[in-house]
């Protein structure tokens, strides 16, 4: 049946992550040896689909929420970023201006700044 294919395929894609969860990993269990026993049934299938979308579900909500926090993060060292670039564009200018006053005494007094 194409449908248990796709569903196996599935179970190997879930398999490979690492699920600490105790109902998604019990019920990745029962699944593999479903599939190993070839005993699937349609409670197997449902029971297994369940419990797989339900892990998945909150893991994308947590995974989703991290992205959040990390976005949110981001935009607050743009924002220092670009905040520390306009005042190191200050500092620059009033170093040109104070060494342009320097030299203009210079020349004028005859001493070196």
């Amino acid at each position: 049946m194409p449908a248990d294919d796709e569903l196996a395929e599935l179970a190997a894609q879930i398999g490979a992550f690492h699920i600490t969860d105790r109902g998604m990993k019990q019920a990745q269990q029962r699944f593999e040896a479903a599939l190993r026993n070839d005993s699937l049934d349609d409670r197997a299938r449902a029971e297994y689909v369940a419990a797989a979308r339900r892990y998945f579900e909150g893991f994308d909500r947590e995974a989703r929420a991290h992205l959040h926090e990390v976005d949110r993060r981001l935009e607050h060292v743009n924002q220092v970023h670009f905040n520390l670039t306009a005042e190191r564009g200050v500092a620059v200018k009033r170093i040109e201006a104070t060494t342009a006053v320097l030299q203009k005494l210079a020349l004028l007094t005859g001493i070196r700044a």
